[in-house]
């Protein structure tokens, strides 16, 4: 296809999309799937008062966790905050808002929220006084259901092994994770890829994402995730 729009961009044409107070979607599971080259930058942006939504907080000195650590997020949702003490403790200080949700129920809010559903309907954990706070119950066929809300964010950030120059996108292996999710249901979608080659050289049956949903694309500086596990 001649003509298609070229999204690679540079780091300083993304910069505007990154707001104090804003809604921000990651990608990533333990920082495997994060990417590292965009939260750097947030992190010297020095972009405050955070809400975000992602699998979980990664690790203090890697991925997500390190706006955790820098005291820049006021809300988190995800399905976990283990593998990051400082998030633990910020919560128990009353300095982190923390909403919980499964790790499938999550996955599913992410994904309802980027085919245009409200929301979806559940028997997981219908009983659970705390994951259930504040939320609509119904029955339906005499059995009891909750109303868990779709997820929705401004911006959301993903981590590509290879993208075509129209944002079409292939996952290294794991590292596909919530990626695919979070491309979907972000009104603004920025991909960080290890590579980016001419469009049409993607085989099309292994293309995980399509380009339609992405809006800017920026080359990653690279990392290697081996040591994540080994320091911590």
């Amino acid at each position: 296809m001649s003509g298609h729009h070229n999204k690679v961009s540079q780091f300083e044409d993304i910069r505007n999309f990154f707001q104090n107070e804003m809604t921000l979607m990651f990608g990533g599971f333990g920082g495997v799937g994060s990417p590292p080259t965009i939260i750097n930058h947030l992190l010297n942006w020095g972009v405050n008062e955070l809400t975000i939504i992602g699998n979980d907080t990664g690790f203090p000195h890697i991925g997500i966790g390190q706006l955790v650590a820098q005291n820049r997020v006021k809300k988190v949702i995800a399905s976990h905050i283990g593998s990051n003490p400082i998030a633990g403790r910020l919560m128990s200080e009353g300095k982190l808002e923390v909403e919980f949700s499964p790790q499938g129920i999550l996955a599913e809010r992410i994904r309802a929220g980027g085919v245009g559903l409200k929301g979806i309907v559940s028997e997981i954990g219908v009983d659970d006084p705390y994951l259930n706070k504040g939320k609509t119950f119904f029955e339906i066929e005499e059995e009891r259901f909750v109303f868990e809300s779709a997820l929705v964010a401004e911006v959301g950030i993903v981590f590509a092994k290879k993208a075509d120059t129209f944002g079409n996108l292939i996952y290294d292996k794991s590292a596909r994770n919530t990626n695919p999710l979070i491309a979907m249901a972000s009104d603004i979608t920025i991909v960080e890829a290890e590579e980016i080659v001419p469009y049409g050289e993607l085989d099309p049956e292994e293309i995980v994402t399509s380009g339609v949903f992405v809006d800017h694309i920026v080359l990653s500086k690279g990392v290697d995730w081996k040591w994540a596990w080994e320091t911590n």
